[in-house]
């Protein structure tokens, strides 16, 4: 039923997502400034840069979204295998496309759950999740699954959304965000979730920007 909720609410905003994300346009920026008091791209940018260019491994991107904030990326990664997973055909059509727009054939878009993602323990090199686990109905079994497929040294970035930081954006998330199917309660506060990968993992490193909390970790 939740993942139900979570495909609808996605598919009723796929085709403003960029726009959103970016914050480019004046309407776009205000309303991310107001409600988060930045844009995406000023933390997520920065998490990027976590992955080396010359990455040579097998990197799992879930969820994949559009790829609007990767695909820039992905272009200085021609030695990686990227396998891109999201549980909505139609953020993942969008991703597709501009993968495809974009020359990145060292790219593969498959849709999939992360509560059960369909590869062998320990497959990747690094596993990229960036703004999803505040959508994931089953967030325990999503750790679970990334820490499975992971690769012993590899290493676990992304970042997400965490109550309790900004009232503010608290208020938002609650009565626009949970009820349009985008996000899904219950939501981490930041000591849990540092306690939740300090215990998974033998290296982290963990910081935040307003209600996003990003982090690194190594298996």
């Amino acid at each position: 039923m939740k993942n139900n909720t979570i495909n609808k609410g996605y598919k009723s905003v796929s085709h403003i997502y960029d726009d959103y994300i970016l914050s480019e346009k004046p309407l776009f920026k205000i309303i991310s400034k107001i409600i988060w008091g930045f844009t995406d791209k000023e933390y997520a940018m920065p998490l990027l840069e976590n992955i080396p260019d010359n990455f040579s491994g097998k990197i799992l991107d879930i969820p994949a979204g559009t790829g609007i904030l990767t695909h820039e990326k992905y272009l200085k990664l021609k030695n990686a295998e990227i396998v891109c997973m999201d549980y909505s055909n139609d953020m993942l059509d969008i991703a597709k496309k501009r993968f495809e727009d974009n020359n990145l054939y060292h790219t593969a878009c498959k849709q999939g759950d992360v509560g059960n993602i369909p590869f062998e323990n320990e497959t990747f090199d690094a596993v990229l999740s960036m703004n999803g686990f505040h959508a994931f109905p089953d967030k325990e079994k999503a750790f679970s699954e990334i820490h499975r497929v992971l690769k012993n040294n590899g290493f676990f970035t992304g970042c997400f959304y965490i109550k309790g930081k900004v009232r503010r954006t608290d208020w938002f998330i609650k009565n626009i965000f949970v009820k349009n199917g985008t996000f899904t309660p219950p939501f981490y506060n930041e000591n849990e979730i540092v306690g939740k990968l300090k215990t998974r993992y033998k290296e982290t490193k963990i910081w935040n920007k307003g209600s996003i909390i990003c982090f690194t970790c190594k298996k």
